[in-house]
């Protein structure tokens, strides 16, 4: 590694945080201004926020930010395209100007004090260093429980991801250009980004309360990213209906074997209690196994149609002096998709 100072980008999704973002923005920039006094990181290094098309104000007050302070770069979507497409926007944006990039949410609940940490573990050689919750005590019951079910069923289903590890990372110049690479529409950067093979390394850290506005990840988006990461890192689902298929066809030649030896024997059972279970369990693994299969199904629809994911509306970014906003359509600010 070189002794320069390096270029650091904090990457911030955002989106309805007009509560949370002009305290979040204050404790960012102040971290930022003490490595750089420290010598941690470059004066160029920024703090970029990515607006994941807000219905409130939050757009407003990042370009008040970046008129104010050119530590601070903001981009924009034309619409919601979600938490994942956000925190990949940024991170592409970054790898045109940045030796590093480490994202983080825009509640400053991940402890900002652990960049300390993450830089360290970059000079001593990592390209990707990951930040691990260290327990889930102010999470609620309910959130606790969904969240410890996600980790989990991904596991079982042969996902490779790590427990707690909830999108606050360092990724070096390197591997921000390998992951351009990565084409697929169906995003799921906690299994995507550990596939890169890159050294890598963990920083734990504590998770604080938020300091206002209220959580946007609904149980709905929950399920939306437990299944998009099942579906895009594992294909143990479709195996699994093979398994279940053969069990099924077994049980239902044995089922035939009885009946006829029923038949040979004279018994006179009307069986209408087997034939209900028989066809309700064969019904009701069909439905499922159908619903599995369409998931991938309409996942190979997506990727066949090669739409963006994401476009991109305005990006402002300031060196010196000079600003620089302009309005586009593309995937990515500078890199094509």
């Amino acid at each position: 590694m070189s002794n320069r100072p390096n270029t650091l980008y904090l990457v911030v999704p955002c989106y309805n945080e007009e509560e949370a973002l002009p305290h979040s923005a204050q404790v960012m920039r102040e971290k930022l201004d003490r490595l750089m006094q420290e010598g941690k990181v470059s004066p160029e290094s920024k703090i970029l926020l990515v607006n994941d098309g807000s219905r409130d104000k939050t757009w407003q007050l990042i370009h008040s930010l970046c008129d104010a302070d050119p530590a601070f770069a903001g981009l924009s979507f034309s619409r919601n395209y979600g938490h994942q497409s956000a925190i990949l926007a940024g991170m592409m944006a970054a790898r045109q100007h940045a030796d590093i990039a480490v994202t983080i949410d825009a509640d400053l609940q991940q402890d900002i004090e652990a960049l300390d940490q993450f830089l360290e573990k970059y000079q001593a050689g990592c390209e990707i260093v990951y930040g691990i919750r260290n327990d889930r005590n102010t999470d609620g019951f309910f959130k606790k429980l969904t969240a410890n079910g996600f980790y989990g069923l991904m596991h079982l289903l042969g996902c490779n991801v790590m427990s707690n590890h909830a999108d606050y990372r360092l990724l070096s110049k390197k591997a921000l250009d390998a992951l351009a690479e990565y084409k697929e529409v169906n995003l799921f950067l906690r299994g995507l980004i550990p596939t890169m093979g890159f050294q890598s390394d963990i920083v734990y850290f504590d998770v604080k309360e938020r300091e206002a506005g209220t959580s946007k990840y609904t149980f709905r988006k929950m399920l939306t990213l437990a299944t998009d990461g099942i579906t895009s890192m594992s294909t143990r689902p479709i195996q699994l209906i093979t398994i279940m298929g053969f069990l099924v066809s077994v049980f239902s030649f044995v089922m035939i074997v009885y009946c006829i030896a029923d038949w040979f024997l004279g018994r006179n059972v009307p069986g209408y209690t087997t034939s209900l279970v028989v066809s309700l369990l064969m019904g009701g693994l069909t439905i499922f196994s159908l619903g599995i299969v369409g998931e991938y199904v309409g996942k190979i629809y997506l990727e066949a149609k090669a739409r963006p994911r994401y476009i991109v509306e305005s990006f402002i970014w300031k060196e010196g002096n000079i600003q620089s906003h302009s309005t586009e359509k593309e995937e990515e600010p500078h890199a094509s998709n």
